[in-house]
């Protein structure tokens, strides 16, 4: 069990970065990971064993993303702001974070999960292929068909011209 811990206190922030990418908030991003994470203690062995664990944890992590998404009711629900924030000019704020989540919402799921995955995650396109449970070439057009449209991207511009 030693390794499990190691293994999580190494991944941690990844992963929660990644639930976030997804499209989760940052409260419920940390949820979701400690239920992937659950899942794969209980699975342990198979996981240590795993030709890539970091696909595999990954894999899980998806799959209990996508289950939490087909639920009607999400149970309860983090606030987006807390009461000693309540009431701040929110608007003042708009950084680069801000445009890449928006434009990241703006992908078809499939197409974000696999930019998540490979810019951020930095799976590489065969551990992208096993985690998704799809073959490399569907991987590569995904990503193909992502960039384009994160290249064409009106909020993205912005950046770009900042750089």
């Amino acid at each position: 069990m030693d390794d499990f811990a190691e293994y999580v206190t190494a991944r941690w922030p990844t992963l929660v970065r990644s639930a976030v990418l997804f499209g989760c908030r940052p409260a419920e991003a940390e949820d979701l990971v400690q239920t992937a994470l659950e899942r794969c203690l209980l699975k342990w062995n198979r996981v240590r064993v795993a030709e890539d664990r970091d696909a595999y944890v990954h894999r899980v992590l998806i799959n209990c993303f996508r289950s939490a998404r087909k639920r009607r009711w999400h149970g309860e629900l983090p606030s987006a702001t807390l009461p000693e924030t309540a009431g701040a000019d929110e608007t003042a704020v708009v950084d680069d974070t801000d445009a890449v989540m928006r434009a990241l919402d703006r992908l078809p799921a499939d197409q974000r999960t696999a930019v998540v995955l490979r810019y951020y995650a930095h799976l590489s396109e065969q551990q992208m292929a096993s985690a998704l449970g799809v073959a490399t070439g569907t991987v590569k057009s995904r990503l193909s068909r992502a960039v384009k449209a994160l290249a064409k991207d009106s909020h993205l511009a912005e950046l770009r011209a900042s750089q």
